[in-house]
């Protein structure tokens, strides 16, 4: 789990034209949320950010004003979809110690049994609640010499010390399918017999 420390400063303009103004000064708006309280709305440098955000599930201790330090983790990232620069991001305040939930990659080892089966991730990301300390970057799962019909259950997957699953453990997060050859249908065949 890695941490990252970013500066903010509080902003009091809001709407499209301030969103704009921001970013043409290479800052993204963005909004810290935390249990209870009125979201704190904060300007954060683009380039730090951009690259904080490269880690999944990164921890940010945010430098509000030069006055207060908060711990946030991103909860919802908005991107240009065709340039892909930041346009705001939302961000959860936690305290270290608590728990919280969040998505993790399912990354795969190994070589599947031979005879072209092909591997399906049902979840890409697995929900589970871990402290926010202490969160894992993803969790790796082996797949070698399964056959086609196999499946590989949420509870089936080891999950590092002091995290639990946040989805039911029978949900299937990957399995492996037999590969199809396709066949031409009944019309083609006779056309072509035809002529």
């Amino acid at each position: 789990m890695s941490e990252v420390k970013i500066s903010a400063a509080t902003r009091t303009e809001f709407g499209k034209g301030a969103a704009r103004r921001i970013r043409r000064d290479n800052n993204v708006p963005g909004v810290v949320y935390e249990h209870g309280l009125e979201p704190l709305h904060v300007t954060l440098p683009g380039h730090e950010l951009l690259l904080a955000l490269r880690t999944p599930n990164v921890l940010i201790e945010l430098d509000i004003d030069g006055k207060e330090r908060q711990l946030a983790i991103p909860k919802a990232v908005q991107r240009d979809p065709l340039k892909g620069f930041l346009e705001h991001v939302d961000l959860l305040k936690v305290k270290r110690g608590e728990k919280v939930q969040v998505e993790i990659y399912v990354q795969t080892e190994g070589e599947l049994a031979p005879g072209g089966n092909l591997l399906e991730h049902v979840l890409p990301t697995l929900p589970i609640e871990a402290q926010a300390t202490d969160i894992p970057d993803g969790v790796t799962v082996s797949i070698q010499g399964l056959s086609a019909g196999a499946t590989i259950l949420a509870k089936d997957i080891p999950l590092p010390s002091g995290a639990s699953l946040a989805v039911d453990g029978e949900t299937v997060v990957l399995q492996v399918l037999a590969a199809q050859a396709e066949e031409a249908s009944e019309g083609e065949g006779d056309e072509a017999a035809e002529a």
